[in-house]
């Protein structure tokens, strides 16, 4: 069994560990089919250290693609669905991909890049849901995504190795760039590491429990709050598409008891008319993260007198991950505060100079990860 899903496969076999809108997978059947697209991977020639681009929607098979490089020593890029032909071509070269797992909703992208010669580098194409006659059926490089799991078999990979993500970020001050921590693995860590990490995080969720996923999972945040719940033991509920009212709904359906939003989709909420906001129940939610950007004050304000004092903000970045967290009741005390650091980060705040600033003067803020895995 893989490493990640041995536990919940053993005890909670039968239990569903993933729900999208169109299928539902146990954790005896993930384990199965980890197995099988590790080994399959393998034999389709991807080797430990490797690095892989992902762009799909949200669905089960993400979840079971992190998973299989997770133990397959694979560093995946989830890439950004939004981005042209040429973004994706960057991607390819700048992060070295050898291989492309894609959803036939985003083929044509991913086609086009790979007439790029910046895409010279990608060995292997990996076809989730093809259709038929699809064009990609035909270039050599291709295979299924279902044909390589059952080519793999289901006997437990050998020499598991931790991979993990490398998120590019929105390129705002130039091209996107790779940021990779310590959760993106290398050739000496085995992916036990991650259920430490996991633990931690899962420390502030109900375990077990149900996360529900309602952004896109290419964003950090998105997989964060939803992959490291999932190696904790909490199943994930997802929506190929955000829309307010159906992720009210699927809450209520599936008793989900956690969610990660960013503000705009706390704003929608609000804005759904009183009717379908009365109709939901939430009482099998209890812990609400929200992050990415500012958040109006009225609209978590407005939130928190509809849902109560579960919804708990935090401060950080691709790069350097979560700095700090405020709680309802601390931020209601105190409107606009992002709480305190965490213990396991050091931040100081200096002039132009670079001399420390007193409390209460404005500056640049700087951060330090303690435990020495900042990013590369």
């Amino acid at each position: 069994m893989a490493v990640l899903t041995k536990t919940y496969a053993d005890i909670r076999a039968s239990d569903i560990a993933l729900i999208d809108e169109d299928r539902n997978v146990s954790w005896a059947e993930l384990d199965q089919r980890v197995n099988g697209l590790v080994n399959g991977l393998r034999q389709a020639g991807l080797k430990t250290g490797d690095t892989v681009a992902v762009i799909a929607g949200n669905q089960c098979e993400w979840f079971e693609i992190a998973q299989a490089c997770a133990h397959g020593g694979w560093t995946y890029v989830p890439v950004n669905w939004h981005w042209v032909a040429d973004e994706l071509a960057y991607v390819y070269e700048d992060a070295n991909a050898v291989a492309v797992l894609v959803d036939q909703s985003f083929e044509a992208t991913v086609l086009t890049a790979l007439k790029d010669e910046r895409g010279r580098s990608v060995k292997l194409i990996v076809g989730i849901h093809t259709a038929s006659d699809s064009a990609a059926r035909s270039d050599s490089r291709f295979v299924d995504y279902e044909a390589v799991i059952s080519s793999g078999g289901s006997d437990e990979p050998t020499d598991q190795m931790l991979g993990g993500p490398m998120f590019y970020t929105s390129g705002t001050t130039g091209r996107p760039k790779g940021v990779r921590g310590a959760l993106s693995g290398g050739l000496s860590i085995t992916p036990d590491f991650m259920q430490l990490v996991a633990a931690g995080f899962s420390q502030f969720l109900p375990i077990p429990g149900r996360t529900m996923l309602c952004g896109p999972f290419y964003h950090s945040a998105q997989w964060a709050f939803s992959f490291l719940p999932m190696i904790g033991g909490s199943a994930v509920v997802m929506q190929h598409k955000y829309d307010s009212a159906a992720m009210l709904e699927m809450v209520d359906r599936y008793s989900c008891t956690n969610v990660h939003l960013v503000p705009t989709q706390m704003k929608r909420l609000l804005d759904l008319p009183d009717s379908v906001k009365e109709s939901f129940s939430g009482t099998s939610l209890s812990t609400v993260w929200h992050g990415a950007a500012p958040c109006p004050p009225a609209v978590k304000r407005g939130l928190i007198e509809w849902w109560g004092p579960k919804i708990t903000e935090y401060y950080g970045s691709t790069e350097g991950s979560i700095i700090s967290t405020v709680s309802s009741t601390d931020w209601l005390a105190k409107g606009g505060s992002v709480g305190k650091p965490l213990e396991t980060v050091e931040v100081i705040i200096v002039d132009d100079a670079g001399a420390r600033v007193q409390q209460g003067s404005p500056g640049t803020l700087y951060f330090k990860n303690k435990m020495g895995n900042d990013f590369t």
